[in-house]
């Protein structure tokens, strides 16, 4: 049985060395975006209680996952423009994750839905500052 995530720094223990030892690791939208992407999976579990809820869950899980897999993508195609182009999609899909979390508030708690929202505001802030900076490379 999968333990919940208390929080990121005991979640980041659980990921597997290989993972945090590559280079990705170290924009921290990446992380962040798949410790979000967990919570995401067992807030799922409470959506599904609720009829409401589970067309809720199909949206949010894969948007969540979207967030992480348009950064992967972009930062395999290399640096520059191109990696802008897939933080944009990253960057869209972490606004469609709190718009789907704001759609779940009657189903979560205040203080569940308030730490979503606050890291996506953080991943957010985070893929803005990174497109503008990818974006001025030359590439």
């Amino acid at each position: 049985m999968e333990t919940r995530p208390t929080s990121f720094q005991s979640w980041e223990l659980t990921v597997p060395e290989r993972i945090r030892q590559s280079p990705l690791w170290k924009y921290v939208a990446y992380p962040k975006a798949l410790f979000l992407y967990d919570l995401v999976w067992f807030d799922c579990e409470k959506l599904l209680k609720d009829l409401r809820g589970r067309a809720i869950t199909e949206q949010i899980i894969r948007s969540a996952g979207s967030i992480c897999a348009n950064i992967e993508e972009g930062y395999g195609r290399g640096l520059g423009r191109n990696y802008a182009r897939f933080l944009g999609f990253a960057l869209g899909s972490a606004r469609e994750t709190q718009g789907w979390y704001l759609r779940a508030k009657h189903l979560l708690s205040d203080q569940v839905l308030d730490h979503r929202l606050a890291l996506l505001d953080e991943i957010i802030a985070l893929l803005v500052t990174t497109i503008a900076q990818q974006k001025s490379r030359r590439k």
